[in-house]
């Protein structure tokens, strides 16, 4: 009985701790090894309420108080979240959108119908000057997504030429007399967007094709201006996609390849975006982890080609998708924001961040009123979402150096199904500072974490924390602080043993001194 007992006791003793969260943090910088600031972009589509009454009310708006058009509230926000890039007019928009219609006097401007998204009529009163003169104001550099599907070689060619080159041409004599003096020097370039479906339809060969046309006329003999051409890249697991760019594509041409992936349970019945059941919860969770296969997939077939990691891989496109709000345009993609897309941000941040040698730019979908906004306006109201605040916390490792976080942790079980509950990231910063950043999927259980710290000591630890009783919380314009961060207090250091106490759906980010 006594031998029994014993056992049972070791047995016990040992499950609990192997059903541990822990972690060693390699506190040791790489000096090539930097976490690009571009990873935290974002997108701004002509797509419902994004641009117009999102980003852009107008010059002649005396409700809403703005800059030449661009609402001054939401540039305070996005300032304070550190947009790095912002990529603009699409996505699918991108494709059926000719520049020229978006210049000179807007009286002047034709209208156009968005046929991708609620066949709306635009009246191309936000263009290219007024797209590139916000990011002046926002203090981040354009993303430009040109047209190679329903445009030409020479429109795009006309495009580059019109906001980028400085001399006497054709097209800077008319970006001149359109009020702009000096070129806006404008670096990311997408070379058409999804050409496997809306940008075309293409296959993979007929499109490598294509963008060596259009790339070649972008940039010249040398790409003297360093533009950074972006390819349209794979549709989520699409692996036959990149390596056919890869091997067929020289890549003195290419800056980036691109991947889209949205956290979507299924195309066909993709769920409620507040009043969702955990099920619900668990299957998205599922579908945004798996980033990190896809990225671990893709970056193998582009190291076969690219040992040296010269072209980036670029995540344009991610974020949760879901049912749009009841009673709203379904062609607007408007969805509420909740705790679940916290629980999104985080973890996908934490792999892009941890895959920081191969993805060096991204963006999540979309900045305002769209799929998994940062921002939702509602005419003078404005409200920052759960993911907002993830983005705000997450800025500390913006050109930061990656720091190694080898993280064990327990799992997050339904059913038969199970995910890991605990993930994170951690990087040093040019002033010395070290951050962590942790996040709990689990919904209702709270998570203990370990961290041994090797190669550094530190002194204090603080930190911010972003929870909320349950997944389904979310801000309203009635109670626009209902989800904040917090002071975080469950961080316990001695020596070099870091303890942290992880709330159930929680978001924490640590800095250590």
């Amino acid at each position: 009985m006594k031998k029994r007992l014993l056992s049972f006791f070791i047995f016990f003793a040992s499950f609990s701790a192997s059903a541990q969260n822990t972690a060693t943090l390699s506190a040791q910088t790489n000096p090539e090894r930097v976490i690009s600031r571009h990873i935290y972009g974002h997108f701004a589509e002509h797509l419902g309420r994004s641009i117009y009454g999102g980003f852009y009310v107008g010059e002649d708006n005396k409700k809403i108080p703005n800059t030449a058009g661009v609402r001054n509230d939401v540039v305070d926000a996005l300032k304070k979240l550190k947009v790095p890039n912002l990529r603009w007019p699409g996505g699918c928009f991108a494709d059926t959108y000719h520049w020229k219609d978006g210049i000179g006097p807007k009286e002047n401007r034709p209208t156009i119908v968005n046929t991708w998204w609620g066949n709306v009529t635009e009246n191309n009163s936000f263009g290219t000057h007024d797209f590139l003169n916000m990011c002046e104001l926002l203090g981040t550099e354009p993303y430009l997504a040109g047209n190679m599907a329903s445009g030409t070689v020479q429109e795009l060619m006309d495009w580059v030429q019109y906001v980028n080159f400085e001399g006497e041409s054709p097209m800077s004599k008319l970006r001149k007399e359109n009020g702009r003096e000096k070129p806006w020097n404008v670096k990311f370039w997408g070379v058409g967007n999804e050409a496997w479906g809306c940008g075309g339809n293409m296959t993979p060969d007929y499109y490598a094709n294509e963008y060596r046309k259009y790339a070649t006329f972008m940039a010249g003999w040398t790409n003297e201006n360093n533009l950074f051409r972006i390819a349209s890249g794979a549709n989520s697991a699409d692996y036959n996609w990149t390596e056919t760019l890869m091997k067929n594509i020289p890549h003195n041409m290419l800056g980036g390849v691109a991947l889209h992936h949205y956290a979507v349970i299924d195309w066909a019945k993709k769920g409620p975006s507040k009043d969702f059941t955990e099920q619900h919860y668990f299957a998205t969770m599922k579908s945004a982890l798996f980033m990190e296969e896809l990225v671990n997939k893709h970056s193998a077939i582009m190291d076969k080609y690219d040992p040296k990691k010269t072209v980036a891989l670029v995540v344009d496109e991610w974020g949760g998708w879901y049912e749009v709000e009841p009673g709203t345009n379904p062609g607007f993609l408007y969805q509420q924001n909740t705790m679940r897309d916290a629980m999104i941000a985080g973890v996908t941040l934490n792999i892009f961040n941890n895959h920081s040698d191969r993805i060096r730019m991204a963006n999540l979908a979309q900045a305002i009123n769209v799929l998994q906004a940062v921002i939702l306006t509602d005419e003078e109201k404005m409200l920052l979402t759960p993911t907002y605040h993830v983005m705000e916390m997450y800025n500390v490792h913006q050109d930061a150096f990656y720091l190694p976080l080898n993280l064990k942790t327990v799992d997050y079980t339904m059913g038969n199904e199970k995910l890991p509950a605990v993930s994170g990231s951690a990087s040093k910063d040019k002033n010395g500072v070290t951050h962590i950043t942790l996040v709990n999927i689990d919904p209702k259980k709270g998570q203990d974490v370990t961290v041994t710290i090797d190669g550094a000591k530190f002194k204090s630890v603080g930190g911010r924390v972003l929870a909320s009783k349950n997944i389904q919380d979310h801000n309203t314009f009635d109670k626009p602080n209902n989800i904040t961060p917090t002071n975080f207090k469950g961080a316990n250091l001695k020596g070099n043993n870091l303890t942290v106490k992880l709330p159930a759906c929680s978001v924490v980010v640590l800095e250590l001194k």
